[in-house]
């Protein structure tokens, strides 16, 4: 394989045509996107009521990501920076759950009180998660990172069969 040209390179390594992904690209909107949100609510159940488990996969992150973008946004009415930071970390606690917890479930669950919300991902494994030093290079390993910087605090509590994982984030009450 060669030098690169300005293409799109494909997942197996070959180039694409310069545009070739503009079709899917254009075909996104809020709209599409918050009725998505919306089935997956439906479909999974919402996790300000009870802990939503969901499968231990890598394809979990994105159900964890719209639901928590629709309880930020409709169910919280929060603002976009703060739902785009928490949608962000929900992704990060899941990715974490999924890659090092050997996990066939894990739970998500959000909570809301006066000037605060909290998210919480629980799961079998009782390993700690570790905060490591982050370099500018790092493709990897910058999940607790990006949730020490974004959150107002976060943590771990161990548990009888596993622990729960959460942050949590100052909001302003409307």
């Amino acid at each position: 394989m060669g030098g690169h040209d300005g293409g799109m390179a494909g997942l197996d390594g070959t180039e694409l045509p310069r545009g070739a992904g503009r079709a899917t690209a254009a075909r996104w909107s809020p709209a599409v996107e918050d009725e998505r949100a919306l089935k997956v609510l439906e479909l999974f159940g919402n996790p300000t009521e009870r802990e939503v488990p969901l499968p231990s996969r890598p394809e979990s992150a994105a159900t964890a990501r719209r639901l928590a973008q629709v309880v930020a946004l409709r169910q919280w009415q929060l603002g976009p920076k703060v739902t785009e930071d928490a949608v962000l970390l929900v992704s990060e606690l899941v990715g974490n759950a999924v890659r090092h917890t050997g996990a066939r479930i894990f739970g998500l669950h959000m909570r809301r009180r006066p000037g605060w919300i909290r998210v919480e991902v629980r799961d079998p494994s009782r390993g700690l998660p570790c905060l490591m030093p982050v370099q500018e290079t790092d493709i990897s390993g910058r999940g607790l990172f990006l949730v020490d910087k974004l959150s107002d605090r976060w943590g771990v509590d161990l548990l009888p069969r596993g622990k729960t994982t959460w942050f949590e984030m100052r909001v302003v009450d409307r």
